[in-house]
């Protein structure tokens, strides 16, 4: 499997919910740097993560664009989060089944066609003032 592929399945494992196929996709050692939090290091912090994602939000990824270097040791994805807050989440404002739609990337870092490292970005603000309309 290219890194390609394996960031694909990363990501349609996660638009099924079906976080056991986001995980069986990283090492055991994996990094997860999430934005504007601290990264997260293993599986079982992922797992921890996917667990108290999938309590405050319900999100589906569309128009995802994956590149790959050549050695496939590296990885960037772009992609359009459609969700909806489901569950306050501490320190952001409360939650009310508010939608949102956030344009969204993430870098990756592949060893051994798993995924090792994955750091997200999105605009926090642009989400905080979709969600307090």
């Amino acid at each position: 499997m290219t890194a390609r592929d394996t960031v694909l399945a990363y990501y349609e494992a996660f638009n099924r919910a079906d976080w056991e196929g986001m995980l069986a996709q990283l090492t055991d050692d994996i990094e997860h740097h999430v934005n504007e939090g601290k990264i997260r290091r293993g599986k079982d912090l992922f797992r921890e993560f996917l667990a108290h994602m999938d309590r405050c939000y319900s999100e589906r990824l569309e128009d995802i664009v994956v590149m790959a270097s050549e050695d496939g040791t590296r990885a960037a994805a772009e992609f359009t989060v459609h969700g909806t807050y489901k569950a306050t989440d501490a320190g952001l404002p409360e939650a009310r089944g508010q939608t949102y739609v956030l344009p969204a990337g993430a870098f990756f870092t592949l060893k051994d066609g798993r995924i090792a490292r994955v750091t997200t970005y999105y605009n926090l603000a642009d989400w905080i003032a979709q969600v307090s309309r």
